[in-house]
């Protein structure tokens, strides 16, 4: 299944599918996309990292600076450093985490692989996420590439997305139909 003309139609996704036409031409898939996950999860520990990638009120000329400074600081690879400052000289750090998230899913295609966005309300344990991926590859017949994410705001449970099927096992979702149900 080919992904990248649903990624290409959105401004991330071009961004996202040039960096990952580069990086294979260039043999440096594994090396972007480590660079990347770093960087993401840097965007989601520092707050001014965050500011910095969304305030319109950085100049352009800071942005360049700050995420040359943020780039050395993470270790990330030349053409992942070099990416970023483009995205600032062009203004689009607001774009990063999109980005980073369709340069995934074409990365994840490239190795034969489907991405689940896992949601829970703590993190989970190695042990988990092996199961999880592991009962998603029989449902899938694929392997599968896990993007975590923690939101405290679901109460408990899991909401598991691959591709546009998402299945919503949280207690907020149960509550909030339990409560309509209610009202009949």
């Amino acid at each position: 299944m080919d992904i990248s003309g649903g990624i290409q139609a959105s401004l991330a996704g071009r961004y996202a599918m040039a960096l990952f036409e580069l990086a294979r031409d260039e043999r440096q898939l594994d090396a972007v996309g480590a660079s990347l996950g770093r960087l993401k999860q840097a965007l989601r520990e520092s707050e001014d990292l965050r500011t910095l990638v969304t305030s319109p009120l950085v100049s352009r000329e800071e942005s360049e600076r700050a995420v040359a400074a943020a780039a050395d600081a993470l270790g990330l690879d030349p053409l992942s450093r070099n990416f970023i400052g483009v995205l600032a000289k062009n203004r689009r750090l607001s774009q990063l985490g999109n980005v980073i998230r369709a340069f995934e899913m074409l990365a994840a295609g490239h190795r034969g692989e489907v991405t689940a966005e896992i949601v829970s309300a703590h993190p989970l344990s190695d042990d988990q996420v092996e199961a999880l991926k592991a009962r998603l590859r029989d449902q899938t017949g694929r392997d599968i590439a896990v993007d975590l994410n923690v939101d405290p705001s679901i109460l408990g449970g899991l909401v598991v997305k691959v591709g546009s099927r998402m299945i919503d096992g949280s207690i907020r979702t149960k509550l909030n139909t339990l409560a309509h149900a209610m009202k009949g």
